[in-house]
């Protein structure tokens, strides 16, 4: 698919949104809005070694308006223009969770919803924490809480974790990086 062109309809805090005109594979034209996004970064935060028995995890709960009400989340934050998203995934664990990494480990880049947005997200595991004081936006309102992997599962398995990106880095964890 190629872009003819690019209409600006709207500029936010968070998003864009702009109307491409492109040509599709078979050689015809459209018009597609596309939400742009500057893309993110989020972190499964280990506070045990992941081939530990039952590894705790941290696990924010956090209100969202878009759904109406608290979610289960990683910390995650938005990237900022020109800024490396492991960076940036160290920052979001250091203010929404309270704590610092001794490591960080790339697990998977996702396309969040490819269709109708260009956001990226990259997500991390972080290893080695140490607690520091939380420096949260006005705007959050959210708890931490220790989470054991096995209940992880379960709340996974009752639709209790129904964010997104959060899922993803979750499953991707069990299946790719824990030792069971």
């Amino acid at each position: 698919m190629t872009r003819i062109t690019t209409e600006r309809k709207y500029s936010g805090k968070v998003i864009d949104l702009d109307v491409d005109t492109v040509r599709y594979p078979d050689g015809s034209t459209g018009d597609l809005e596309i939400i742009r996004h500057s893309g993110a970064a989020a972190v499964v935060p280990f506070l045990d070694p992941p081939d530990a028995p039952d590894p705790r995890v941290l696990l924010l709960r956090q209100f969202r308006h878009a759904a109406d009400g608290y979610l289960w989340e990683i910390p995650a934050g938005r990237l900022e223009p020109g800024e490396a998203p492991e960076v940036y995934a160290r920052r979001e664990l250091r203010e929404e969770a309270g704590m610092t990494a001794g490591r960080i480990i790339p697990l998977v880049p996702i396309l969040t919803t490819p269709g109708f947005t260009d956001e990226l997200i990259h997500l991390f595991s972080a290893h080695k924490l140490s607690p520091v004081p939380t420096a949260r936006e006005t705007d959050e309102f959210m708890s931490v809480h220790e989470v054991r992997w096995s209940e992880v599962g379960r709340w996974i398995k009752k639709g209790e974790i129904r964010d997104a990106k959060t899922l993803v880095a979750l499953m991707f964890v069990q299946c790719f990086v824990l030792k069971t």
